[in-house]
Formats: structure tokens, sequence, C-alpha cells
């Protein structure tokens, strides 16, 4: 752990939130797969494109855009169809399995850009425990950044957004959950350049545990 990591191991919370893509699970060659195909047949140069569609709903990616003559929610239902098809390589993050069967099922949820269909097929190809709480694409109106979806995951696991601690890989999401007054934890461990910022960092969860208390939440520990 870096990043001053007594700012998480010395704190208690309500519950976890945690995106999907790349900070529970890697599927960034899947997407990336199926988003080139896509790109490449509206002319779109897949440098710029491509770092630009994580960590959002396709819908919102699509729309802006701004293409002539695009249908965003037909694109956005065909990429997602190849999305589901395309499980290949799909991996969990290091020791992610481990720390999400620590955690009580009413405690943690997965607020995620991507829709229902599609995060479940992902969950599943990865081996991740399904979560009892889940936030999906079609649940908000207006996707990450905007911290409705964090906010709704709190809402459902019966906590307030500022007492959970918001796991997350991407601008969008961390601007999401400081948004939504949550805390912060940025996971590195997917991407070849780890996103800048001042909150906490992990790489995975492989030295990680939780410690539970009835009373005051979970704490992240350290595994000596």
């Amino acid at each position: 752990m870096t990043s001053s990591p007594d700012r998480l191991t010395d704190t208690y919370y309500d519950g976890f939130l945690f995106d999907m893509d790349g900070t529970l699970l890697n599927s960034i060659a899947a997407a990336e797969r199926v988003w080139s195909r896509w790109a490449l047949r509206h002319g779109l140069d897949l440098e710029t494109f491509l770092p630009s569609m994580h960590g959002k709903r396709g819908v919102d990616t699509i729309a802006a855009l701004n293409l002539p003559g695009v249908d965003v929610t037909a694109e956005a239902l065909e990429v997602e169809r190849g999305e589901i098809e395309d499980l290949e390589g799909i991996v969990p993050l290091p020791g992610a399995i481990a720390f999400l069967n620590a955690l009580p099922a009413d405690r943690w949820a997965i607020v995620t850009s991507a829709p229902a269909a599609l995060a479940r097929a992902r969950i599943g190809a990865a081996g991740l425990p399904q979560p009892q709480t889940i936030v999906t694409a079609e649940d908000v109106k207006i996707g990450k950044p905007d911290p409705a979806g964090y906010r709704l995951g709190a809402e459902k696991l019966g906590f307030d957004a500022t007492r959970c601690l918001v796991f997350e890989d991407v601008l969008a999401g961390v601007k999401a959950g400081e948004a939504a007054g949550a805390d912060v934890v940025v996971v590195t461990g997917t991407h070849q350049h780890p996103l800048e910022t001042e909150y906490p960092s992990i790489a995975g969860y492989e030295d990680l545990t939780v410690d539970v208390s009835g009373e005051l939440g979970l704490r992240i520990r350290r595994i000596a």
C-alpha cells in the first residue's frame, strides 16, 4: 500500500463501494478489442479514443463524440452485445476474491458503469463473488463522474455515502466518489500509467484483509 496508508488502515467505514472494471477485475483487453472494432468502423483514432472510454457508460462515451447520424442507444447496445460475447482473458485482480469473501455481504456493493447483463457476465468470468447489492448503468440517469451511482450504492446498503470507502481506478470514478462525499482509494494494478492522485492507492488486494466490527464497521488491515 502506498500514499499514506494510515489514511485507510486507521479508519472504520460503514460500507465499501467498488467500481468493477479495473478495480476488482481486469477486462481491459476484452473491452478494448470490442471498442476498437466499433471505433474503427466510425473512423476514430484508436490511440486517442481508447483511453477516453474506460470507466464510463457506453451511451455516455458515444454521445460525447457527437458523431453525425449515429443512434447513440442502438450503438451502445451493439457494443454491449459484443462485450457480453467476449469474456476471454477477464481475470480478478490479485487477492480480490479473498478480500471480497472476507466482507459481510450486506456491507459492500459494486457500482459500475457497465450494464447489468455485462456486469454479471464479467463478475462470473473473473470468478468473483456476485454482490448482493449492485448499481449498474441502467440504475442512473447520469453516469460517472456524476456521484449518483455511489450515492445510490450507499443508500441501497443503508448507509450515508460519507461513511463509505470507494475503490476506483480512473479519474471519472474518483471524481464520482469524491462528489458523493466518500473517501476514495485508487487501485493502480491494471494500468500502465497509474492515475496521479492525492488519494491513497493500492496495486491489488493480496496484502490486505479487513477487520469487521459490529459497532464500528469495516477497517482495512495490512497482512504482516
